[in-house]
């Protein structure tokens, strides 16, 4: 039986060790012990297809992540999917080191995905947290970064409200109702109550002469 088959076992991470002592090891060419971290060029997937190729399953999805060339030389890198593309929100924040505040162990950068083509897309829940070894860590054997993935938490609040707008947008976009035709006309019996069935011209043509005349057999008699 293996560690991730252990009854009980979670990965949990701090963001000290991720940097430290996984993303570390890993550029510096020493091998892990255990498999809990796969790689992955995740770009080449959807964020809903990531925990199926996780190493480890829970709420959070870990990556070594390779660099490419244009990442590499300092340039922006291409974080486009098939079906969208992630953007970085805020600004990348410097993770040290809780015994020495002074070092820095690395950079931390969070994108939110979107689907759709930028610049406009629509905004998902999928959020991603790249990690990366600072500029003053010396040339790394391997240029890569380690990435967890994992979905924004929503509360209950947020979805009726997003309900609520899904079904005003659904009213607004409802087909006019078709006007009366001609040949029909429709009664009402009060304001606020629902239409009577209507009736059609013709017939009531012939039910206006049949009470004309009854009223003028009666006034006959």
């Amino acid at each position: 039986m293996s560690v991730l088959e252990l009854p009980g076992f979670r990965f949990h991470p701090t963001e000290e060790e991720l940097l430290n002592f996984y993303l570390r090891r890993i550029a510096t060419g020493k091998k892990l012990h255990f498999d809990f971290i796969g790689l992955l060029y995740i770009y080449h997937h959807e964020p809903w297809e990531l925990p199926g190729l996780a190493k480890i399953e829970g709420r959070e999805w870990y990556f070594f992540v390779p660099r490419d060339k244009r990442h590499g030389h300092g340039g922006r890198p291409n974080r486009t999917t098939k079906n969208g593309f992630w953007k970085a929100t805020g600004s990348d924040r410097q993770i040290r080191c809780l015994t020495e505040p002074t070092s820095v162990l690395g950079i931390k950068k969070t994108l939110v995905f979107y689907q759709g083509r930028a610049p406009r897309g629509c905004k998902t829940d999928w959020i991603m947290n790249e990690y990366r070894l600072p500029d003053s860590f010396p040339s790394p054997k391997e240029d890569i970064v380690l990435c967890k993935i994992y979905r924004k938490a929503t509360s209950v609040k947020v979805l009726e409200q997003r309900a609520s707008m899904e079904n005003q947008v659904r009213i607004t976009h409802l087909p006019p109702s078709s006007p009366l035709s001609e040949d029909t006309l429709t009664y009402y019996d009060h304001p606020q109550e629902n239409f009577r069935t209507p009736m059609p011209l013709q017939d009531l043509t012939v039910k206006i002469e049949e009470e004309e005349n009854n009223k003028q057999n009666y006034y006959s008699l």
